[in-house]
């Protein structure tokens, strides 16, 4: 996982967002596919709330999971 410093800025901000995702991950991989999967933060993320980024996360994963 890599999240450029053009998307998020700071090391902190980075951390968390790397954080936010790897958790989610770790509670919804029972339903997703055995596969690799590639998440990509965009610069919108920089500005999203931890709930924000889970829910995105979230729609993300039933998209996977359904395929």
């Amino acid at each position: 996982m890599a999240v450029s410093l053009r998307t998020a800025g700071s090391a902190v901000r980075r951390n968390r967002i790397r954080r936010l995702i790897r958790e989610s991950f770790r509670l919804n991989q029972g339903r997703l596919p055995s596969a690799d999967i590639v998440v990509n933060a965009r610069a919108a993320t920089r500005e999203a709330g931890a709930r924000q980024i889970a829910d995105s996360l979230e729609k993300l994963w039933d998209r996977i999971g359904r395929s």
